[in-house]
């Protein structure tokens, strides 16, 4: 159980401000913006992050820049979800993640190279919320709970952890459930109904395919319809090579959206579900 997590004074960035929701959602106690003492780097009730020039996980001190020049791309939150057990999951489910290590460490010139565009896109993926957040955490000295940053802060924390954990659980039981059809052509994924059916059954499903591999050999995904009794069918990866008005005028489909991304069916027959796949396919 953390009693203070302290961080260092001055500007803040991303990494630090996320490393330190993260540790909130954990343990709810005050942040201070400051130097830390020798006493803090050895007592591990105090979390000392993105400072104090250590990394030691056993005494909750969250540092990367003592690191070699040729380190691979690690943040202060990179050190943090290591030590949680959430890292390979994060960078698996987060996408903005290693992103982050790479603008943190490597700077927005060697980032924006890295991800095969020009300096300038970066800059226009920055919001308010971004500048807000960061500035006002960069404000003060202290902050504790019932303060207003504090409680985003720890809000941004929780729901970070749980979109990870419950992802995990979410693609483990895919993996328990799911089928690959093979057709003609190609590849779907099928989720079938379960009892208890999940609040959104295509959830997980893209992510479930890009574990598997498959990104260039699946293009449709079939799940339940959480408002029927049948099932709905969507493109993967928005492949035009599946196009659902092809399908609009069977007597079992009732939905087809006019861009044809996506369908449902009144019928849950295998058979008949595989069919429709196949009719809405369009050879290349």
């Amino acid at each position: 159980m953390l009693t203070t997590i302290v961080t260092h004074p001055g500007g803040a960035h991303k990494d630090d401000f996320l490393a330190c929701c993260v540790l909130l959602a954990k343990d709810p106690v005050r942040i201070e913006r400051r130097d830390p003492t020798e006493a803090d780097l050895s007592d591990p009730k105090v979390a000392v992050v993105d400072i104090g020039d250590q990394h030691d996980a056993s005494l909750m001190n969250f540092d990367h820049h003592q690191f070699p020049r040729d380190h691979a791309p690690t943040c202060a939150l990179s050190l943090v979800l290591q030590r949680l057990g959430l890292y390979e999951d994060a960078k698996s489910f987060c996408d903005w993640l290693e992103t982050s290590e790479w603008l943190d460490c490597r700077g927005p010139v060697d980032t924006a190279k890295w991800l095969g565009t020009e300096r300038d896109v970066l800059s226009k993926l920055n919001s308010p919320v971004d500048v807000t957040l960061l500035r006002r955490f960069a404000s003060k000295p202290v902050h504790q709970s019932g303060e207003p940053v504090w409680e985003v802060m720890r809000m941004v924390g929780q729901d970070l952890l749980e979109y990870i954990t419950s992802l995990r659980e979410r693609l483990d039981y895919i993996k328990g459930h799911a089928e690959i059809w093979e057709l003609e052509g190609f590849k779907a994924l099928f989720m079938p109904r379960t009892d208890p059916m999940p609040d959104e059954p295509s959830a997980g499903l893209g992510r479930y395919i890009e574990q598997l591999g498959l990104e260039n050999e699946v293009l449709a995904m079939v799940y339940p319809d959480r408002r029927g009794e049948g099932y709905g069918m969507r493109r993967y990866n928005d492949d035009p090579r599946m196009e659902f008005t092809r399908i609009d005028s069977e007597d079992d489909v009732h939905f087809t959206h006019a861009r044809g991304f996506i369908a449902k069916t009144s019928s849950s027959g295998i058979e008949r579900l595989k069919a429709l796949l196949q009719k809405a396919f369009v050879q290349a």
